[in-house]
């Protein structure tokens, strides 16, 4: 009796994590028409500007979903993206911008092989990061 309740928590935890990896993510649709990843128990999805052969000022948008798509508040949360290979590195504050929204600007290089780190901290939760790389290059100002 145990080993069939082990082995179908097992399958069930393979399952999970088949669903939500990168490959998985990059095929779906994201209700925003950005990029999603994993954070911790959350999706985040990413919209950067339009690409361009200068960096520029532009904004940038990060959507917060459950595992299920349901949208999570962002009001009190914190965050950044850093574009890692930027020269030099650009790390751009985000703050929240209503509904499950982190919203921010700053000066970066939005190119088809962009790479981005996102960090957000929900209020009362732990920080929760995930890679993009790379990124899908969208329009963030929505």
């Amino acid at each position: 009796m145990n080993y069939v309740v082990i082995a179908s928590a097992l399958a069930a935890f393979a399952m999970y994590g088949w669903v939500h990896d990168e490959p998985t993510l990059d095929r779906l649709d994201a209700p925003n028409g950005g990029q999603l990843r994993m954070a911790g128990n959350y999706h985040y999805e990413l919209l950067v500007a339009p690409a361009s052969a200068q960096a520029r000022n532009a904004p940038v948008t990060v959507f917060v979903t459950d595992l299920f798509g349901s949208k999570i508040p962002t009001t009190g949360a914190t965050g950044s993206v850093t574009f890692p290979d930027s020269t030099p590195q650009t790390t751009i504050a985000l703050r929240p911008a209503g509904g499950n929204a982190m919203m921010g600007e700053g000066i970066y290089l939005s190119a088809p092989a962009i790479d981005a780190i996102v960090s957000i901290k929900l209020a009362g939760q732990q920080a929760e990061q995930a890679r993009f790389k790379p990124a899908k290059v969208r329009d963030a100002g929505k």
